[in-house]
């Protein structure tokens, strides 16, 4: 059996996995879902000073405490930055890292680079002028593939705003983690933002799986989403 430590992206909490996390549960696996620093319940940390190395050192302590050689390290969106950099920290306690519609980031690269411009320039206006110059605000769920009612209102009272500082931190890797295999699953049915890291993920020769949903797949198709991460494993 395997341990699923499930890393949430932008605006999110730990909670966001609530509809994945039984399933691979009842398949006999640990799975823990933290919350990173200055988001959601700990949206009280909230600073200035919160960017990736926060979040990455958030994971890393949750590795060392798990204490085992197991993991499935599955990152989500922004996250990719994130479990890209734990598992380069601690390649030993992870085995295998799952990009879910996420940044496949190499050393040097901030996710701010890896938007498509016009995403990212939106992501820098709206944070300089409504998140104080450091915050991005929460987006459209429309925007990202969310049209139930029933979804929409069950994510946005949880969203809270998110450290604009954490995409413009460049990744600063060893390569340690490269030797930990990956695999990576597309969001399709929205405006693909992260077409462009699934390509790179398949010239990496990681397999690529598709999901027919918007970007928020572990809300939207939690049960397709679980069977793909059980394959994987």
């Amino acid at each position: 059996m395997s341990t699923f430590v499930l890393v949430h992206g932008a605006w999110h909490g730990g909670w966001c996995w609530d509809r994945v996390a039984p399933s691979l549960r009842a398949a006999g696996h640990e799975v823990v879902a933290p919350t990173l620093t200055g988001l959601s319940e700990r949206a009280h940390l909230i600073s200035p000073l919160v960017g990736l190395d926060t979040h990455v050192e958030d994971v890393v302590r949750v590795l060392d405490n798990l204490d085992r050689t197991d993991v499935v390290l599955v990152g989500h969106s922004y996250a990719g930055q994130v479990i890209t950099a734990a598992a380069d920290q601690r390649p030993a306690s992870v085995a295998r890292k799952v990009y879910l519609d996420a940044f496949v980031g190499a050393d040097g690269e901030a996710a701010r680079d890896l938007l498509p411009e016009s995403v990212a320039s939106h992501w820098s206006a709206s944070a300089t002028e409504q998140g104080f110059g450091w915050l991005v605000p929460v987006r459209s769920l429309t925007a990202l593939g969310v049209t139930e009612d029933t979804d929409v209102e069950w994510l946005l009272p949880r969203l809270t705003a998110h450290p604009w500082k954490t995409y413009t931190d460049p990744l600063r890797l060893t390569g340690a983690g490269d030797a930990v295999p990956a695999a990576f699953v597309e969001c399709v049915d929205w405006m693909r933002v992260f077409r462009a890291h699934a390509d790179r993920a398949r010239e990496r020769g990681w397999p690529v799986h598709e999901l027919d949903t918007g970007h928020e797949a572990m809300v939207t198709e939690p049960a397709a989403l679980s069977r793909i991460l059980l394959d994987l494993v």
